[in-house]
């Protein structure tokens, strides 16, 4: 059985930065609990991050592969340099998905962190752009298949067709 890492705040755990969640209504998720599959986590709660906590961007208009890469800053609004965390909280989601045997993560969209469709560029002005948050960015060059919470449908049928791959 496929085991699938996913987001905190979306399973209703409420770590998000606001002290929110964003709890995701699917009966995929229903069954996914029922089966066992998912694996939970929020990397930066992992990393010792604090709820709530400043929100963060990723700054200069720069992606999740940047930062890794050494060439982007994590930035809280309030002007503070979390950049180190988040990278340790992507590096602790890495371990768990690997102990664990996760091939697919379902992540928030949006994230400093998660994000694996868009992030926000950086200015707090709720300015968006293509790109990774630090986590999705290191999962996904790990190998593992990294959806966003918009994209549900798909990784459900991914995961029909990987197992059925598998049973044959």
């Amino acid at each position: 059985m496929e085991k699938i890492l996913v987001s905190a705040c979306l399973m209703g755990h409420a770590v998000r930065y606001d002290g929110q969640s964003k709890p995701l209504a699917h009966p995929a998720i229903a069954q996914w609990i029922e089966e066992g599959r998912l694996v939970t986590i929020c990397p930066e709660m992992s990393a010792g991050m604090p709820v709530p906590r400043p929100p963060a961007e990723i700054v200069g208009g720069a992606t999740g592969e940047d930062v890794l890469a050494g060439n982007a800053r994590v930035v809280e609004s309030t002007g503070g340099d979390v950049t180190n965390e988040f990278r340790q909280a992507a590096e602790n989601a890495l371990v768990l998905a690997t102990q664990t045997g996760c091939r697919y993560a379902l992540l928030i969209d949006g994230s400093p962190s998660c994000g694996s469709g868009f992030v926000y560029d950086g200015t707090f002005s709720g300015q968006k752009h293509t790109g990774n948050g630090v986590t999705a960015a290191l999962l996904k060059r790990a190998g593992i298949a990294i959806y966003s919470d918009r994209d549900i449908e798909a990784l459900v049928t991914r995961l029909a067709a990987d197992e059925a791959e598998t049973n044959t």
